[in-house]
């Protein structure tokens, strides 16, 4: 798995000379200005509705009065500690919907772009199909509505390990490693069903190369450190990385080895 987390990190370094070579910032910026602005409009809500949530679960717990009989200055620390892990992991849960919402308006352009790297990359052009495009949109929907189905279900089972003391502070880590494997997963999709794999066959695929996934999702998020120039230019450097990583590693067989040079 390591290998192939670093398989997709290096695959960034290779996006970054591929777009610059075959002038594609067109199709990056188009996405990357909506991302950008649901990006802030999602940051917004979670900064005012978070607190009063965590304030809700508390309080129905009975975590708050507790606290308050208990005057322990050191059970007082884990509850200030753990409302902490608690808005990270609510934080992660936030981001994660709404990453799903902008997966599928933004589906589109992804198959788009997907599909314009890999033929670069093969030397080849693919005959515009708006029958394919419309295939390649409704399954990039139907991925993204099935991952989000899944992460939710992981997420509240993480958001109820939060809550215990000490072993909730491994939460973070868990609602993050599993938000990068879901992008990574819907990124790596695109590519997947070019090579012919049904929805079931590019789950087990995926599946089994979960480092692929995770790396490319790891540094999606990474990418948002920085302020503006990150969110404009994340998700379609996710899309290109995930396609090339894809022609960087071996598969099992899975998909066919086309022996390319990338020409990057």
């Amino acid at each position: 798995m390591l290998k192939e987390i670093i398989i997709s990190i290096q695959a960034y370094l290779h996006t970054h000379r591929f777009i610059i070579r075959h002038r594609l910032w067109k199709w990056i910026l188009i996405p990357g200005f909506i991302y950008a602005i649901l990006f802030c409009l999602g940051i917004y809500l979670f900064w005012t509705s978070s607190n009063s949530a965590i304030e809700f679960m508390l309080q129905k717990t009975g975590a708050t009065e507790w606290m308050e009989k208990m005057e322990n200055s050191w059970l007082s620390f884990l509850i200030i500690f753990g409302q902490l892990i608690l808005n990270l992991v609510l934080l992660l849960f936030y981001f994660s919907l709404f990453k799903y919402l902008f997966l599928i308006i933004g589906s589109p352009l992804f198959a788009y772009l997907s599909e314009k790297t890999e033929a670069i990359i093969e030397g080849k052009e693919y005959p515009f199909s708006f029958k394919q495009l419309m295939k390649d949109i409704l399954r990039g929907i139907r991925i993204a509505l099935r991952n989000m189905l899944w992460q939710t279900v992981y997420t509240i089972s993480i958001l109820i390990l939060s809550f215990i003391p000490v072993v909730g502070w491994i939460t973070p880590l868990l609602a993050l490693l599993i938000e990068c494997y879901y992008l990574g997963f819907s990124m790596l999709d695109y590519s997947c069903e070019r090579n012919k794999l049904s929805t079931s066959e590019s789950i087990r695929f995926i599946g089994r190369h979960k480092g692929l996934a995770i790396g490319n999702g790891l540094v999606f998020y990474l990418m948002h450190i920085i302020p503006i120039l990150g969110w404009l230019l994340a998700p379609s450097y996710a899309v290109i990385a995930a396609t090339i990583s894809l022609y960087k590693t071996k598969t099992d067989g899975v998909l066919p080895e086309k022996g390319l040079n990338l020409n990057l």
